[in-house]
């Protein structure tokens, strides 16, 4: 099948950054867009997932998942729609989801396909920006760190940081239809009204209006037994002042940190472990890989049932790709940041 003759525009990554990326760290190119391998696709990408893990791999070193390597395409996760195949297990017009990279077509062979993680979407169950934040790697993230590794139980109180983002939208409701007391920090009046009166969360503290401390006391007072950590630094350090016995803290994420340029600030306060017979640990969501689609039936039946809510802050433009992953890091999105970069249909 012959794809339809045009140009595939691409951002690659041209420099390893030091602290925030740079103009300079980047490199945009276009290379013509021809026909699909032997047993492969051609996608028409249409959303991609700006996510703060994108951060770390673009640093050297072990890690869970290799960095992307110096002029190759900036690894995203996205969704599109096939505009050729030659592939037994898609077809032309198939919606799909999988690593398509920061670009505007993801030409895929057939070792491609299982590296990519492709696979066919849904778009009746939900709309597309959807299988970016609840339905894809966020939601997965948030449901699984949260039941598998927090392990809530009803009644208990669940914190969780960034509750406005990705992650932590899908967290706070999750606790509540667990049966528990959920509590978001979030910066700025209007995500912490957002996070209480759409969502649902019992309460929010405003890290940027007052103590994080204080807001712990008043609205946590009988202390912290989940702790979903998307930030690090400085929240990490006091919310562990908190913890109650036999606390869980799931160590999802720290943005707080991604770009240092100095060491990074681990918590000082981390005794209360050891006091309180608490545990932290770590979460990869590609570990759960085989269970998403049970994950994603849940939540999409939340939804159907209106007992689940997100919120997407779409920026469209393979240009603004730069501009809009620095804006993650400072906080200015509103909800899962997305990036348009192509027209469906």
């Amino acid at each position: 099948m012959t794809a339809v003759e045009t140009v595939n525009r691409q951002v690659r990554l041209a420099a390893r950054p030091v602290g925030l990326p740079k103009p300079s760290d980047w490199r945009f190119t276009e290379e013509p867009l021809g026909d699909p391998p032997h047993g492969g696709v051609v996608v028409r990408n249409l959303l991609l997932s700006l996510d703060p893990a994108m951060r770390g791999w673009m640093n050297e070193g072990r890690s869970y998942i290799p960095p992307v390597g110096i002029g190759e395409v900036m690894r995203a996760v996205g969704v599109g729609r096939i505009v050729a195949s030659s592939s037994p297990a898609f077809a032309a017009g198939d919606y799909v989801s999988g690593a398509l990279g920061i670009q505007t077509h993801a030409t895929l062979d057939a070792e491609g396909l299982e590296r990519s993680g492709l696979v066919r979407i849904d778009r009746r169950l939900a709309p597309l920006p959807k299988w970016l934040n609840p339905l894809g790697m966020p939601g997965m993230t948030a449901y699984f760190g949260l039941l598998d590794i927090g392990q809530p139980k009803a009644g208990e109180t669940v914190v969780v940081s960034g509750a406005a983002g990705a992650v932590g939208q899908t967290v706070g409701q999750v606790a509540k239809i667990k049966g528990c007391r959920a509590v978001g920090i979030a910066g700025g009046r209007a995500k912490c009204e957002f996070v209480v009166g759409e969502l649902g969360f019992d309460a929010c503290i405003d890290y940027k209006a007052g103590s994080v401390r204080e807001g712990l006391k008043q609205h946590c007072p009988g202390g912290v037994d989940v702790y979903f950590d998307n930030v690090g630094g400085e929240i990490l350090d006091t919310v562990l002042t908190r913890i109650n016995r036999k606390a869980r803290i799931v160590i999802c994420g720290a943005i707080s940190q991604y770009n240092n340029t100095t060491p990074i600030k681990g918590p000082s306060n981390y005794l209360s472990l050891l006091v309180n017979r608490a545990r932290m640990e770590g979460m990869v969501v590609f570990d759960y890989a085989d269970r998403f689609p049970a994950a994603i039936a849940e939540i999409a039946g939340w939804m159907r049932e209106g007992r689940f809510r997100s919120r997407e802050d779409i920026v469209e433009g393979l240009d603004r790709f730069p501009d809009a992953l620095n804006g993650l890091f400072a906080g200015e999105n509103f909800g899962k940041l997305i990036l348009k970069v192509g027209e469906d249909g």
